[in-house]
Formats: structure tokens, sequence, C-alpha cells
């Protein structure tokens, strides 16, 4: 035996004894030891195998070591071998599970699947595991193979697109795929669509548990209420009340739960053995991981074993498999489903390029899942250009951190960019400009004939700029407190005076008639239903494609007009668009799959710092900290950025957080190694790589070490200040329909009006309207006859897309609706 090869074994040992098994020499065997041997050096036949797996003191399979960096692609046939030649003392039929090892890498097959297949596992199964495994009288991956057929998709109740979803993953499931991802549009039903596929693969495949990933805990509370509700179509009893559902809140798994909702945050910290913070459930994983994360190592636990899950569901799963989280994905030998209404690039590579269904936003509208939008811009002057303030005037001076507020008489011009606008500098006019040019086309070219504000969301940069959005907004509409509420992950609850008070308020948004306006940053960006939202404003630019996508898709829920009404009163017809109110240009710049820097939200900037000294240096920490000294560099006067630099030994703040984002940078890491090593970037071996992590990170912290320091940089981010520009008094530049939004609504008239011009002489009551004969009246036959043939001929052409589409091109003809019924809406239509 090799010492590459021995180093091997070693690493198996050290495996094998976590995952509960004995590990003994063939000379020294114990059966009664514990339940499951590894026996080493087993003589066959014909050679010797290198581990033969017992279990109850019966033979179920062989492991195949080999030493660090073999290709195990061809070694199957060699360990396939090994389980032909057992000597028949053993007593052993064919054996049915089969390993390949280096101790870095392990490969794993089930010879009883229809198409034996090795897979790689993260490590090797408990003993327990393949004594149940072995005791199933077919294997998950037969009992998927024949499930489209055995067992036909109960469809009552359901939509096609989640027929069609459901049937997709199970052909794609029965030739063992087992990475599989489902694009729906949001509003479709993916977290019904979701239960109805659980339940089939518990009924029917055997599934023993499913874990279902959410982003974030409040929508892990939602995914529970689905379950709860949802109803088993063959024995019409709810899914709770057949199994059980539990939404972990704690790090406690419940052994008799079938399905298992938390967050990958959660998870992650299970594995890892640390305490997760009371609040970090809270926070989306866009908020909280980066694009280009080198994975973070997870280590076995045999708490939570490999097997501990048959089926992971990654709920919008863009946002949870990149970097640290897609090495939790990977621990579990389990089959994956993401389920997304943005996949982007890297999504669909996880997933192998296995989309098994697209149902887009498009199709959704199409088929009246979802509604459409129209973007309405508003464009001001400072917005384009920013602005100034000449020299001798006064201007407030706001703490960023205390909101405290002080006068200052300018010694000389300050002029700002709009970039500047609402991060160093506030102008008040400009965000009340917007509101009121808002507010002024709200009932006249964005509702007509409505009179109580649809429910709008507002998007706005940070919590501080909410905050000023909120009360300006309130001020423009003349409404008091009820009307617009902040809603971030600083909210009040208004019971306790504490935090975390974002739940109750978005429930209040949904139902409430008098809560119309809802400011937010992130919280209710993604995953959050808010049905009757009508109205999405834009007072920040979002540069994520996939991030964007999900914030307009809060307004895509559709609703029955009676649910609408009872929220925004009965001149709400229906709901069959939503508008995007565009103040900054959000939906006319390019867009990436970049992601923020922040990672650790809830940590404080000078804990941050300390934490450092201290000697926390994981990538969360270093990642975030590059974040905060970089957006502070842009906050702070240039005498502060002179201080600041002799302080950290002539380094800026540019350069700190460059050089901390380059202490986790793969490549820059594999550089500074090969530099050293005189190896090829890719030819670097792994501890040459780690001393070279060390060293980048240990050069970049270094500055961190000085207490001065560490002081002055939380001093200035508290001292950090924000101008508010009081003299500057903002101007409407243009404002209306996008160029697009018209035409469309121009082409949907015009066919209207073709229409009626070519059939005026078919159908009877278009010639009463045309020609009016004395004495003959509209009936309601007539009227209904017309109304046929108008949905037959194009399903676009309901009285409120056609209402709309008169409001997007002549404001001016569309005074208000009439509240008797449709008929009359469509007579007034047809004149």
């Amino acid at each position: 035996m090799s010492p590459n090869e021995s180093q091997a074994r070693k690493h198996i040992d050290v495996q094998l004894t976590a995952g509960g098994w004995s590990v003994q020499d063939y000379v020294r065997y114990n059966p009664a030891a514990a339940r499951g041997i590894a026996l080493r050096e087993v003589p066959l036949k014909d050679g010797r195998c290198d581990y033969l797996l017992i279990v109850d003191r019966q033979p179920l399979g062989v492991i195949e070591a080999k030493k660090e960096g073999t290709t195990l692609s061809t070694v199957a046939e060699q360990s396939a071998r090994y389980g032909e030649n057992l000597p028949d003392f053993l007593n052993a039929g064919p054996l049915p599970f089969y390993y390949e090892s280096t101790g870095v890498e392990t490969f794993f097959r089930d010879e009883r699947d229809p198409e034996p297949r090795s897979r790689h596992v993260f490590s090797f199964h408990r003993p327990e595991t393949l004594a149940a495994l072995f005791a199933e009288s077919s294997t998950l991956r037969a009992r998927l193979a024949k499930m489209p057929v055995a067992y036909p998709l109960a469809t009552k109740g359901m939509r096609d697109c989640q027929v069609e979803g459901i049937t997709r993953l199970e052909q794609s499931f029965a030739v063992d795929r087992p990475r599989a991802l489902i694009q729906m549009a949001t509003g479709a039903g993916k977290t019904y669509t979701a239960c109805a596929f659980t339940y089939r693969l518990i009924r029917h495949a055997g599934a023993r548990r499913v874990l279902f990933l959410v982003d974030r805990a409040n929508l892990g509370r939602q995914a529970k209420g689905e379950f709860d509700q949802f109803v088993t179509p063959d024995t019409g009893r709810k899914f709770t009340e057949l199994y059980n559902v539990q939404h972990l809140t704690s790090n406690k798994l419940d052994n008799v739960s079938r399905v298992t909702i938390c967050t990958i945050q959660r998870l992650y910290s299970m594995l890892s053995g640390e305490e997760l913070p009371e609040d970090a459930d809270e926070l989306s994983t866009y908020e909280v991981s980066t694009a280009d994360d080198r994975p973070k190592e997870v280590a076995y636990n045999p708490v939570i074993p490999i097997e501990t899950f048959d089926f992971i569901i990654t709920d919008e799963c863009h946002r949870s498999i990149y970097g640290l989280w897609r090495q939790v994905l990977e621990y579990f030998d389990a089959h994956l489903i993401g389920l997304t209404a943005t996949p982007s690039r890297q999504t669909i590579g996880f997933f192998n390029q296995n989309l098994v269904m697209e149902y887009n936003h498009e199709r959704a509208v199409a088929d009246g899942v979802n509604v459409g939008y129209e973007v309405y811009r508003i464009k001001t002057q400072v917005t384009g250009e920013g602005g100034k303030v000449e020299k001798g005037f006064y201007v407030d001076k706001r703490s960023k951190e205390t909101r405290a507020t002080r006068w200052e008489r300018l010694d000389e011009d300050l002029a700002y960019t709009n970039k500047e606008l609402d991060r160093s500098v506030v102008v008040p006019s400009q965000i009340r400009t917007v509101l009121q040019a808002f507010k002024d086309a709200l009932f006249t070219e964005l509702f007509p004939g409505r009179t109580l504000v649809p429910k709008t969301l507002i998007f706005c940069k940070d919590d501080s700029h909410a905050e000023d959005v909120v009360h300006i907004c309130r001020e423009v509409f003349g409404k008091g407190n009820d009307f617009a509420k902040k809603i971030t992950y600083q909210s009040i609850n208004p019971e306790t005076g504490r935090a975390a008070g974002s739940e109750q308020l978005i429930q209040q948004f949904r139902t409430s008639p008098q809560l119309r306006v809802a400011v937010t940053v992130d919280m209710i960006a993604t995953g959050t239903d808010i049905k009757p939202l009508e109205c999405l404003v834009f007072l920040r630019d979002v540069r994520s494609r996939v991030y964007f996508e999900q914030m307009k898709g809060r307004g895509t829920r559709v609703l029955t007009s009676t649910d609408l009404q009872s929220v925004s009163g009965a001149d709400a017809h229906a709901k069959t668009q939503f508008i995007i109110v565009d103040a900054v240009g959000v939906c006319e710049s390019d867009k990436t799959d970049s992601r923020p820097l922040e990672r650790k939200r809830g940590v404080a900037f000078d804990k941050l710092l300390l934490g450092v000294a201290l000697g926390k240096r994981d990538e969360d920490t270093l990642t975030t900290l590059a974040g905060r000294i970089a957006r502070l560099d842009r906050e702070i006067s240039r005498d502060d950025a002179r201080s600041l630099k002799d302080l950290a030994g002539g380094k800026t703040l540019a350069e700190l957080s460059a050089n901390l984002l380059r202490a986790v940078d793969p490549d820059a890491i594999a550089e500074q190694a090969a530099g050293k090593s005189g190896a090829t970037p890719t030819g670097v071996p792994p501890e040459k790589l780690d001393a070279a992590r060390q060293a980048l990170v240990a050069a970049a912290c270094a500055p961190f070490d000085q207490p001065a320091l560490r002081d002055a940089l939380a001093k200035a981010k508290q001292d950090a200040e924000q101008t508010i520009d009081t003299v500057t008094q903002d101007a409407v530049a243009s404002q209306g329909f996008d160029g697009a939004a018209k035409e469309k609504a121009a082409n949907l008239l015009k066919s209207f009006r073709d229409y009626i011009e070519q059939h005026r002489a078919e159908i009877t009551a278009l010639q009463i309207l045309y020609s009016r004969p004395y004495r003959q009246r509209l009936t309601e036959k007539m009227l209904k006859e017309l109304e046929k043939k108008l949905r037959e001929n194009h399903a676009a052409w309901t009285e409120d897309r056609l209402w709309d589409a008169f409001a997007a091109t002549a404001p001016a003809k569309v005074k208000g609706r009439s509240q008797p019924g449709r008929f009359a809406d469509l007579v007034a239509l047809v004149r």
C-alpha cells in the first residue's frame, strides 16, 4: 500500500467512525462491537477488499479506497468485482451498496436502482440507514421511475401551469435527473405546487423527509400556512392531518416531521453547531450574501447526517445557492428542486441546465394568472442633474447615525450630483416634487375614476431615506400616520414598542382600507404576498436583474373584484394591471446578477472592528467590513479622510477595503500561492492556498490592530452627516407613460376599433348603437352577445383593460366610470 493510499484510508476511517461505524481489521473482527462494522482488508476469492460494510451481521456493501486525486469514474468496476468475489462463509448474496473514495471525494451507488449510477456524496451513510434502505422492497429511484404512470396526477382545482410543473418534475425524476429547476412567475402558485408534489413524493415515492428552504422567516411562516391549508386530492384531508410539518425557529429538528421548513441560514448554523442570532432568520439571503463568495467549508455533523433529507426544495433559490450556501445544499444526499420566478445563469447552471418548466410573466399574464404592468416615468431637474447651493446660505447637517440636526453656514459653494441624492445630500424638495407629480397624475392618468389612493409600495435607498419619504408622503397627500407607514427591518411593533413589528404592518397593509402607502427598503421586495398592491414607486435604482424582477413581482398578483373593493373602494372595479412609477430610471438602467457585500447587517460597526482585531476573520466578517468601509469613504469629509489615512499607515479607506476583499478572493489567493511556489494558479496544493490566504488576511487586517484607528473609524461613522438642502427648489422636467406603454395601449384600442367597424352589421347590439332605430332598445341578451363575441375574439378586451388603455392614450377623455355595471361600461366604450 502506497503512503498516499494509506493517508486516504486514515481519512476514510475518520469519516466512517463519525458516521457510526466501528472500523475493525479483518483478523480482529468483533460483530458485537456495534451494529455497523467496517471491516478492513477482507480476503476474497481473488484478492482483498479494502472495506466490507456489515450491518446486523449481514454484508451490505464495500468501499474501494484510492489515493487522493484519483479519478473515480473507472474504479466502480473494481468495487463491483469485490462484491462478486465474497468468500462463501459470509453467506452473502449480491451486495447492494458500493462506495469508491479517496477520503476527499466519495461516490456511492445502489445496484438495485433501475439504472445504477454512481453519485457524489459528502460522506458515508450511517449503518441504520443502509439497513433501512436494504429492507425496502424497491429503491427511491425505482419508485420515482414508476410514479408518473402508476399514480396519475389528480388535476382538479389546479392551474394548468401547476399541472405542467408537477408533471415535468416527475418525468425528470423518472429518468434519474436528481436536480430540477421550475420557473414559475410570481403569483402563479409556486408554494401550492410545492405542497402538491411534496405530498406525492411522500405518499407515492416513500420520501422520508422533505426540506423546504425559504429566504427568510416570514416566508417560512407563509409556507407553513400553505401546508396547513393544503387539502390532499385523494383523501380530502389536510396535509398536516396526515403528516407533521415543522417550521424551524430553533436548532432542534423534530424526528417525526415529514416536512421541515427553515432558512438556509439556520440550516447552516445547525450543521456548523453555531447559534443563530435571534433576528438573523428575518433577513433575506439577498442582503447577507454575495455573488462571488468562496464556499465556506462544511464539516460532517453526525447529529444531522447526509441522509437526513430525501428531497430539498429551495424556494427562490437564486438567492441561496451561491458561495456559502451551495456547500450546505450539497452536504445532503438528496434530490434538489428549485423554485424561482427569475432564474439567473448561475441558478440554471447549478441545476445542470435541467429547467423542467419555463412559465414566465408573459405566459402568466396571457393565462390570467398574473396582471401586466405599465411604466409611468417622472423626471425632475434635481433627479437628473443634481444641484448647487451657493456659499453664504445656511444648510442643515444631520447625523446619519442619530439623526441629530445642526445648522451650518456654507463657506463655499456646495455642488452635488444626482448620485449623491439621499446618500450624502438630501433635497426635501426633490422628494416632494416626485410625490406631488405622482399625486397629480393618480386620478387623471394612472387610475382615472378612482377616489381612494390604490395600495402603493415605495422603494427607498435606506432606512433614513425611507424615514424622510414617509413624512413627506403624508404631507403631500394631506393625510395622517395611518395613511403611510414605513415597513423595514427596523420597524417598531406598536404593541411592544420594540423592533420586529414589520410582519404586523405587512398584514395591516394587506387588509386595512386606511393604510394606503407602504414605504420600504428591502422588507417587502421579495416573496411577500400583497395581492391588492396596484402601484410600485421606485425612488432607488436597482442594478441586480434578478432582484429587480422580484421587486416587480410584488405587483403581479391577481385577486377578485370583491377582494380589491374591500380594501380599495367600490370604484376599484378590477385589478387588470399594476403601474410602475419610475422616478430614477430603474427601468432604463443596465442590470447584472451582482449582489451587495453586506452579510452581517445586525453587527454594529465598532463591534465588527473589534472582532477583527480579536481574530474573527472569517469571510463573512471581512466582506462586511470591506463594504462598510467603502461606504464610509463616500460619506466622510476630506479632513476626516486625511486623518484616517495617517492612522492607517498611509492607506486610504478605499485601499483598506480593497485589501480586505482581496484577502477572500479565490483568484487573488491562488495567484499569491502560485507566486511563492512557482506553480500555476490551478495547480497549487490546498496547503499552499491556505497559507496564502492566511498571509493576505493578516496583511489586510493588520491596520485594525490599532485601537486609535478603530476608534477613529467608529467615530467617523457616527459623525458622518448628510447635508439637508432646503434651498434648492426642484421642478418636474417631464412625466407620463413611457413610449412602449402608450404604443401598447394604442394598439389595443386600434384592434378594438377595427373589430367594431368590421362587425357593426353582424352583431345586433352594434347595429342599434350605430343606427339607433326609433323605439328599439338594447336588451341584456344583445349586450351579452356583444360581450361574448368580444371575449372570443380577443381575451384582452375586458372593460377594465380598455378603460386603462384609454387612460394611457387620452387621459383627458376619461372622466370616470359608471357604477351600474359592466354593460353600462361596455356601451360607453363602444361609443
